[in-house]
Parts: structure tokens; C-alpha cells; sequence
């Protein structure tokens, strides 16, 4: 779960989101718009990129207003800007303006790390987001989304849950709001397996998202599980199908266009594109043509081309999960 330190105080100048959880960092500006709109509706948000955030641009955007506007400024990916764009940062954070919001989305890290010092001793805000890579901490977010939901959950359930749907915070967050909305009395672990258990589009996109981020050994347990709960061999390579597809969508966008445009051109949400992104580094065409060819070839086996799905699903996650760079596979 994100941790705030030195104020709780959303509209406070300058807030620091510092991590690599993409939820997390998401929730962490959400909560600064939404503190913003709630005390005055009329809030004007800019959210940028460093392509975007060039020198001066902050000054232009902080600049007193003959309307006394409130305004959220948001700059994601702060480890990115560059050198003289950082040193109008820091100029700002001497002195912010009344009534503006600086929001700043850094992953932390030596990348960039002169801009986090200089925020955190001019007194920002900050929100923790760190990437959950423990079973524990997982665990304690699910736990986390419970409570915030104003339920309680048995430790088998949390767990039950996590086994059901696996490691993607997005995917989790939405199944304790579901399990907390639609389940009126205990939840327990014979509730999460009534709702989520063998749940086809989880376990398949689980699978995808492993294959496409080169992750061989995780995609083909993902696999093996999804198979042994009842998920159809045709949702796999659908989902692998997708998110191949979805690659080779954002390699062939525009380069520095918005999130939020490329969404609407490519027809996903924002935070797929962040995610895809992240999935794509290493992929080459040669590599996208290769991994759908490998998932037709699976495609057409487990609608009765073949004698074996199993099998057939096992070489098409091979193939794509093979088919990034070898630099970019993790084992």
C-alpha cells in the first residue's frame, strides 16, 4: 500500500509520488485531483510528459492568473526531464505558487535523483509507491483494500484470492471491490473460490502478459494452472493474441504522442498503454510477426487442428515469450 510522509494534506504545493507501482502512482495523482475538484470544480489539470515539459513550460503553466485558478500540474516520469527543465523545477519548488498543485511521478532510483532530493527538502508531500514484488506485500494490500472498502476479509480469502488471481495489483484492487460490493455477509475463502476460482480472463491474460514480457518459466506455470482449472485453450491464445497485438499497436504509434491520445487511437485505456509500454521494450517487428504467426499456429490447433492443445498453448508461449530480444527475457 502507498505510505505518505510528511503531510496528508492532498492540496499541499508540491506532492512527491515516488515508485514503480503503476496503481499506486495512478491512485497517489487521483487523489490530488480529486482534493482539488473537490474544493473548486473548476480545477484545471495539465498532466505531462518530459517530451512535453520543455524549458520554461513550467514557469508559463505556474504563472499568476487574474482569476486566482486552481490548478493540478503533473509531471510523470520527473527521473526523465531534462537537465534545464529539472533546474526550473527546482527554481519552483523554492517558491510554488498559491493555488497550484505541483504533482511529480518519479520512479526513484539514481535516475534523476537530484530532482527527488530537492523536493524532499523543500517539504514535499510524498506518496511511497514501491513495486510489490513479496508475497507478503501483496497480501497486505489486499488486505489494505478490505479495509478501505470498510470489510474485513479471512487471511484465507486474501490469500485465495492472490492464488486466483496473481500478482497484478489492478486485477486484485478490482476483485476486492466486487467481493466487497456484491458479498453481504463473511468473506471467506469459499467465497473468493465461488467468484474467482479457475476466473478464464484472469488466469488468461496472466498468462499473456508473462509470455509478452519474456518471462518463459512464469508464462508456462501461469499456463499449466489456467489449463488444470477449466480455462478454454481458446481464451489463451485470444489473450495472447491481444496482447501481441497490442505491441505491435503502440510500436507503430506515433512517437511522442499523449497517453491519453494514443488511448483513443489505439482503442485501449491509458493505464494499458502504460503497461504495454513497459512490455513492448525489447520487441522488434521481426519479433511481432514471429510471436502471431506461433499463436495462429496454436489458434488453429486447439479449435481441432490439432491432437494435443496443451501442447500447442506450451510452444505458442515459448514462441512469443521468445520472440523479445535475448536481453530482455527473464527467467
Amino acid at each position: 500500500m502507498a505510505r505518505k510522509t510528511t503531510t496528508d494534506d492532498p492540496l499541499t504545493p508540491v506532492t512527491l509520488a515516488v515508485g514503480q507501482e503503476e496503481l499506486l502512482l495512478e491512485r497517489a495523482v487521483r487523489e490530488v485531483i480529486a482534493a482539488a475538484r473537490a474544493a473548486d470544480a473548476d480545477t484545471d489539470v495539465r498532466d505531462l510528459t518530459p517530451d512535453v515539459l520543455q524549458p520554461g513550460t513550467l514557469a508559463e503553466l505556474t504563472s499568476p492568473s487574474l482569476f486566482a485558478e486552481r490548478k493540478v500540474v503533473v509531471v510523470r516520469n520527473a527521473q526523465d526531464l531534462s537537465a534545464d527543465t529539472v533546474k526550473d523545477v527546482k527554481a519552483y519548488l523554492g517558491s510554488p505558487a498559491e493555488e497550484i498543485t505541483l504533482v511529480l511521478v518519479h520512479a526513484g532510483g539514481a535516475k534523476g535523483k537530484g530532482l527527488l532530493d530537492a523536493a524532499r527538502k523543500a517539504g514535499a508531500r510524498e506518496v511511497s509507491c514501491p513495486k510489490m514484488t513479496k508475497p507478503a506485500d501483496r497480501l497486505s494490500f489486499v488486505r489494505g483494500e478490505f479495509r478501505a472498502a470498510g470489510r474485513s476479509a479471512t487471511p484465507e480469502a486474501c490469500q485465495a484470492l492472490i492464488d486466483a488471481l496473481g500478482s497484478d495489483l489492478r486485477e486484485l484492487a478490482s476483485a476486492c471491490s466486487q467481493l466487497a460490493a456484491d458479498v453481504h455477509g463473511p468473506i471467506d475463502d469459499a467465497v473468493v473460490a465461488r467468484y474467482y476460482t479457475g476466473r478464464a480472463e484472469a488466469s488468461s491474460f496472466t498468462v499473456a502478459d508473462r509470455a509478452v514480457e519474456g518471462r518463459t518459466a512464469e508464462a508456462l506455470e501461469a499456463l499449466r494452472w489456467s489449463l488444470s482449472t477449466g480455462v478454454a485453450p481458446v481464451l489463451i491464445t485470444s489473450a495472447l493474441a491481444q496482447a501481441v497485438r497490442a505491441i505491435g499497436k503502440l510500436a507503430s504509434a506515433p512517437r511522442g504522442a499523449r497517453p491519453g491520445d494514443l488511448a483513443r487511437d489505439l482503442g485501449m485505456p491509458p493505464w494499458k498503454i502504460d503497461r504495454v509500454r513497459q512490455q513492448m521494450r525489447g520487441w522488434s517487428a521481426d519479433g511481432v510477426s514471429a510471436a502471431l504467426r506461433a499463436v495462429a499456429e496454436a489458434d488453429g490447433a486447439v479449435k481441432g487442428g490439432g491432437a494435443d492443445p496443451g501442447y500447442a498453448l506450451e510452444k505458442a508461449v515459448v514462441a512469443v515469450a521468445g520472440a523479445a530480444r535475448p536481453a530482455t527475457r527473464r527467467n
